[in-house]
């Protein structure tokens, strides 16, 4: 059992001493923990909506939601009560276990993904001192990645269980976006991970003491930003509920209460990367600039800069959403696999030499210049490697954006096309096979005997 002395109200503990507090927690206490745990995702998803749709209005100078409360700020809470109560239209073709059963699997992981963010320090609540988190995981960084992946399988399964052919291509193009900017994403933590030498994400904020990671992992750091919005399927990346072709992704035969849960799985997912992007690179709970025994790193006041980090990565979201054209599907798969995951490979390979050089003393003069040579001989050796690149020929045809050739500037039109001169000779030989009329009465003219 920890002392006072041990750990002060608003310390600093180290990881042995943070897995005491948390063992000593009763069960009211965790209970309050979970329950508060649970409620920042719908909490928070309420009030982004509102938000979001205030401010896109604000960047097209138009007002947005301005009817409902005070400056039409409670929107999303009349939309929150009005969704349950809408019918339910479930399709004949649907497999009703799993149908139902999608929805969870995308909304109950995303709520508990955030047990393990570390909020603040030490702190007394009701006059237990605890440890602003409910779990302290040593591997905490592969909880919450796994928790967003499960995300993945309600999609695959409410594009399937629909028994539609549009909202099943919707849910595996949805999958491909989510699983291949999540390997991005991967890559990203693994240069964090290098550093801190620990997966726990209190050991990873605890590790950011002499310096955020952000600026000292810069390109991690943009990897992860451009990952997080491709992951949460949102602008420009929001391909899956804007492809005309596939009416609305994998989300078309759902309605109601059901479709609520897809939409709060996407808004609490933005919290959960944007909590982790805090912890991760911006140093946690902590206020820059100042050290572990200042004032504002004590008590309760670390929450709010935490906080505060959050709803400037989760204004990005609204900023990109209000600024940026969408890419199309190809772009933007060829963007996650050509360019942020071998980018990302390269960093890691860099940051891993690094970290060999410094754990062993450094190395001297001789050998730098030797180890940059090497690198330089073989970066020209691949640029020779490279083919040339090929002189279009002169009768080329321009190519637009979606594969089709541009029509010739002195094309002409022919008067009918050869499906029109086709029903023409079909028509020629229905009249030539018409018989001909037989009359049954008397011609005219012809007088009575």
């Amino acid at each position: 059992m920890l002392t006072h002395a041990d750990t002060a109200v608003g310390g600093i503990p180290s990881a042995a001493e943070r897995a005491a507090l948390l063992a000593d927690d009763p069960w009211w206490l965790i209970l309050i923990k979970a329950v508060v745990i649970l409620l920042i995702g719908p909490i928070l998803t309420i009030f982004l909506i509102v938000w979001e749709r205030k401010a896109v209005g604000r960047m097209q100078n138009r007002p947005g939601p301005n009817r409902v409360g005070p400056g039409g700020y409670l929107q999303s809470l009349a939309d929150a009560i009005k969704l349950p109560f809408k019918e339910q239209v479930i399709p004949d073709t649907a497999d009703r276990k799993v149908y139902f059963l999608a929805p969870v699997i995308s909304a109950v992981p995303a709520l508990i993904a955030l047990a393990a963010i570390p909020f603040g320090p030490v702190v007394s609540i009701f006059g237990e001192r605890t440890v602003l988190q409910l779990v302290d995981l040593p591997v905490g960084v592969l909880v919450i990645l796994a928790c967003s992946s499960i995300g993945v399988y309600g999609i695959v399964l409410a594009g399937w269980s629909s028994g539609s052919p549009y909202p099943l291509l919707g849910g595996l193009r949805s999958a491909a976006q989510v699983i291949s900017y999540e390997i991005a994403m991967g890559l990203s933590i693994v240069a964090v991970i290098l550093y801190s030498g620990t997966l726990s994400t209190s050991g990873i904020v605890e590790a950011q003491q002499s310096g955020w990671y952000f600026y000292l992992l810069l390109p991690s750091f943009v990897i992860y930003a451009i990952s997080m919005v491709g992951e949460t399927n949102r602008a420009p990346f929001d391909l899956p509920e804007a492809e005309s072709e596939l009416v609305g992704g994998f989300h078309t035969e759902y309605s109601s209460m059901k479709f609520a849960m897809f939409f709060l799985a996407e808004y609490v997912n933005m919290v959960i990367v944007s909590a982790f992007a805090t912890t991760l690179f911006l140093g946690g709970w902590k206020f820059p600039f100042v050290g572990a025994d200042s004032p504002l790193n004590q008590n309760w006041w670390p929450l709010l800069w935490f906080f505060a980090k959050t709803f400037v990565l989760l204004f990005g979201f609204i900023w990109l959403r209000g600024t940026l054209p969408r890419l199309r599907y190809d772009q933007f798969m060829r963007l996650g696999w050509k360019v942020l995951v071998p980018a990302n490979l390269v960093w890691i390979v860099v940051i891993a030499a690094f970290r060999a050089v410094k754990n062993n003393g450094g190395l001297s003069t001789p050998q730098i210049l030797i180890g940059t040579g090497v690198v330089l001989v073989l970066i020209v050796l691949l640029s020779l490697l490279l083919p040339d690149k090929k002189v279009p020929d002169e009768d080329y045809v321009p190519i637009t954006g979606g594969g089709h050739p541009l029509p010739p500037l002195d094309l002409k039109v022919p008067e009918s096309t050869p499906r029109q001169k086709a029903l023409a000779k079909a028509e020629a030989r229905a009249a030539k096979r018409k018989p001909a009329a037989v009359s049954t009465g008397r011609e005219a003219g012809d007088g009575d005997v």
